[in-house]
Formats: structure tokens, sequence, C-alpha cells
């Protein structure tokens, strides 16, 4: 999955505007349009899974409401197109109209309540080039019964699965995922992916995701829960220097990292600052830590002076210098990236509601293991499991208790403020979990918040920045942090040169240079 211009609304708002469109329209145009969607996207499915598409082998898993009638049209418009199309009805509620359409375009109906039903379901499944979940939608909750669940774990491991929405047994809302629910290749959102599709575990069920739009889109009101910044967005949130800049003007990114037995911290996450364009690193930490990030990095300035931010913790472990220079940092008022070392002084504090710099000024940036950890310095006793099954759960309980901004690290990075304010980024491949990626990461958001971008979207930008460096250092293959570090200035330059070619990406380039005071010619 990639990052796209996703914005997720919560279900109650996406049915708000399905109404509103259809006061004007018939009750089931929302209905073909999406089938129309969904048998373009079954298709390019088809042709990449099995080579061709008539003749291939459709299940369609459709339960009751909207969501199993875009699934049985979806199957009727592929039986058109010559695809052998099987509908497994798993409730006594299946769009009727949809049920008619599949038996009239010459589809089997297999109705999986009854035993004889079940068997003829599972037979179908063994046989099938795609399955279509059409379950359950975004009215759904989490896990799937009977006989859903039954059906669904009869789907071969090797059969490609599109679903409708959302992989049905997810949660619509928080993207957890208890019980029973469906591993999808693809997801089709209908007119905007619902947060569960954002937000881990759910998001990892979702395969790939793309959007249809059926026509809401203009009709959506309120805020979204949870965005995900394409390319573009980032781009457009870089802080590109002005001509006349200087090295104070860039950012000052002072940096608390490393200690003798982990100085490879310090070294990458300085490194990662410098990378991404930080006007001066000056660092912080014992000598032998600090001969280890000069000879590393020349670039940075030893000892202490005036910064505009802060980057503290990474690789910080036992060491009383050390923790002095957190404390007075944390006491500074001034911006901070808090990572590793720091986490429990930064939020021990922020919760006793000593708050020196305000909420969008500090960025809390653990893995779930570190986050689990903080909520139990806080009284709430939750595991590494706990946090990774809730992920969006625990990151806003962490974000209001410490009155700050989350940077949940992993596969797909969540940022939360307490304000509501949240991101979903998922640029990099499995490969960038390796030790000192985090590091990297931390000073890349180090670098922004030195520049003046706020704590959230410093965090989103830094997360998708990261992953798109990881992913151009990996090239499908093994990588080190310190690739990461090497990468990131190449990949910022291709996604500002990406947003100057686009025509709007122009004129609003040159009404910065105008607004610099920059002659145009």
């Amino acid at each position: 999955m990639r990052s796209h211009d996703f914005v997720a609304y919560p279900g109650d708002q996406l049915r708000s505007a399905e109404r509103r469109v259809l006061v004007n329209e018939a009750d089931d145009t929302l209905m073909q349009r999406a089938a129309a969607g969904l048998a373009v996207a079954c298709a390019r499915l088809l042709r990449d899974a099995a080579g061709g598409v008539a003749g291939r082998r459709v299940v369609v898993l459709a339960g009751s409401g909207n969501n199993g009638g875009d699934g049985l049209l979806t199957g009727e418009l592929l039986r058109r197109r010559g695809v052998q199309v099987t509908a497994v009805l798993l409730a006594s509620a299946a769009y009727t109209p949809g049920v008619d359409a599949v038996r009239r375009a010459g589809g089997r109906l297999v109705d999986a309540s009854t035993p004889e039903g079940l068997d003829a379901a599972r037979q179908a499944l063994t046989d099938a080039d795609l399955v279509v979940d059409a379950v359950v939608g975004i009215g759904g909750t989490t896990g799937l019964r009977a006989p859903a669940d039954e059906v669904v774990a009869a789907i071969p491991a090797g059969a490609p699965v599109l679903a409708v929405d959302l992989p049905s047994g997810v949660d619509p809302e928080s993207g957890e995922a208890p019980g029973a629910y469906v591993r999808a290749d693809v997801t089709v959102a209908l007119g905007a992916p619902a947060p569960g599709l954002l937000l881990p575990p759910g998001c990892y069920a979702a395969g790939q995701i793309s959007v249809v739009d059926v026509g809401v889109r203009g009709h959506l009101e309120g805020e979204p829960v949870v965005r995900r910044l394409s390319g573009a967005e980032v781009a457009a949130r870089w802080p590109v220097p002005a001509r006349t800049a200087h090295k104070y003007l860039r950012g000052v990114l002072g940096v608390v990292a490393g200690s003798d037995p982990y100085p490879g911290a310090a070294v990458l996450a300085c490194a990662g600052a410098v990378r991404a364009g930080a006007g001066i690193v000056r660092y912080l930490g014992p000598a032998g830590v600090t001969d280890h990030v000069l000879r590393a990095r020349p670039e940075c300035v030893p000892g202490d002076g005036r910064v505009q931010a802060w980057l503290l913790g990474s690789g910080v472990e036992d060491d009383a210098g050390q923790d002095a220079a957190i404390a007075r940092a944390l006491e500074s008022g001034l911006p901070c990236v808090v990572d590793a070392g720091a986490l429990s002084a930064c939020v021990r504090r922020r919760a006793a509601g000593d708050r020196p710099a305000p909420a969008g000024q500090v960025l809390l940036t653990p893995h779930a293991g570190e986050l689990a950890r903080m909520l139990e310095l806080l009284g709430h006793a939750v595991s590494r499991e706990q946090v990774e099954a809730r992920a969006w759960h625990h990151a806003r309980w962490l974000a209001r208790e410490a009155d700050a901004t989350v940077l949940l690290k992993g596969s797909t990075t969540l940022v939360v403020g307490p304000d509501g304010e949240a991101y979903s980024q998922d640029d990099g491949p499995a490969w960038m979990a390796a030790a000192g990626s985090g590091d990297v990461l931390a000073g890349i958001a180090g670098a922004l918040m030195s520049a003046g971008l706020a704590a959230a979207p410093a965090g989103a930008v830094a997360a998708s920045v990261h992953g798109r460096a990881g992913a151009r250092a990996a090239a499908g293959g093994p990588l080190a942090a310190s690739d990461i570090a090497d990468a990131t200035p190449r990949v910022v330059a291709e996604l500002l040169a990406a947003r100057a070619a686009a025509p709007n990406g122009v004129r609003s380039r040159r009404g910065e240079r105008a607004r610099r005071g920059v002659r145009l010619r």
C-alpha cells in the first residue's frame, strides 16, 4: 500500500453524505456507480492474477445491506463480461434486486445458511480465481459471526481477495480486529475511506487501497478523523529555504542523544537531521560519543548554544549528564522531539502539569513497547500486544494524558495530537524494521521542528519522507539505518521537483518567491 490523497471520515458522515446525494437521485444510484467501479477493479485484478477476465471464476460473499448489494450488482456486471459468478448469500435479508440481477445474468446463487449451501460455498471458493468480500461495510463491527466466519475461513491461501469498503470483520472506526476478519489483497473504498482502513491493525488486512468516487466527496461535511499525506502534500509542507536564508534561519537543532553503550544512536539521529536540511545541528553528549558523531558528521557543532528546537533521548541510557541536559531542554519551553531515553521524564512532567512547551510543540516518538511503558507510568497497565491491537485507542490516550503529540512508530506510523489532529503514514518497506531506523526518523522530525513546523505535521511529514527514503534505499532488498539518512536529500528533492512541475505547483512557487521579495524574471 502506498500513500495517496486519503482523507478518512467516520461512518455516520459518509452515510449522511450518501443521503444528501440521493435526495435528487434514484435509490440505487450509488450502488450502480459503486458496482461499475468495483467491476473495473475486479477485472484489473483478474487480468493480473489469472491472465484474463472472460471464463474466470469469481465468488461474491454477499451479506445484508448496501455492502452486499454492491457486491451482488458487481457480480451481475462481471457475469455479463463472461465471468463465472457464484454469489454466496450470508444473510436472509440479502439485497433482493441484486439477487434477482445475478440470477437473470445466469450467475449461481448459494445459500450458506444451510449445511448443503455451506459445503457448496466451500467448494466454490476452492476453485475461485477471485473472491469479492461484500459481507459487511462501514456499518459493520469487529469479528464475523456464523456462517460468515466459516465461509471466510475457507478462502484458499492463494486466492486473491477484493474487499468492498473495508475487509469484513475490521472495525470501520478504529481499525481494531479482535475476531475473525477478511485479509484482502485489494480494498476499494467507495466515496472515501473509513478510518479503519488507515489505522493499524486493520490497515494490514486491507492490502492495496483505492478509492472509487461515487459522487459523495462534495457532500462530506465536518472534519476527517485521520489523513494520509500524499507526496504533493508532503512537498507543500516541506520548509524550503529562502534565497537569502542563512544557516541560523534554516533551523538550529540541539541534539541530546547517545551514551557510551549506544553511540550509534547519536550518530544516526544527527545524520537524519543533517540530511533533512537542518541549518545547524548542535550535539551535546559524552566525549567519546561526541568523537563518534564528529567523525561521521563533521558538519555537527559540539557543545551547548542557542537552538530553536531539541531532539532528546535517542540512545540515552544510564547517563546522569545526559539526563540533566534532557531536563534542562524540557524546561526551556522550546519545541522538542522526545525519543527513547527521554520519554519517561517528559511524560511524567507533562502528566503532572509541568508543560513549558505547548502541546503542539512536543512530539513523543515511542514504539508500541515504549508507549505501553508510558501508560504504565501513568497508572494504566497495558502490554505491548494490547497497544498493537488497539493502536489508535492507546496513542490517543497517551496524547491526552501527556498533552502532547504522539508519533507511534510501526509498519504504519500514527501521528496523533491531543486536539484530534491525526495522520497515518505507510510509505516504507518492511526492510525498515532495522536498528537505528527510529533514530534517523527522530532526526528528520527534529530538523522540521527546528524549521518551524508544529509537532503533528512535522511528525507526519517526517514519517512519510523517512518511509520513502527507506523504499529508495532498500530497492527491494535489505538496508541499514544510515542508508535511510543518505537517501533523504534525493527523496526531498524529487518531491519538491514534482510539486514544481505541476501547474498549480509552478504558480505557488512563483507566489512564494514574490512573497520573499525575489525579483521574478
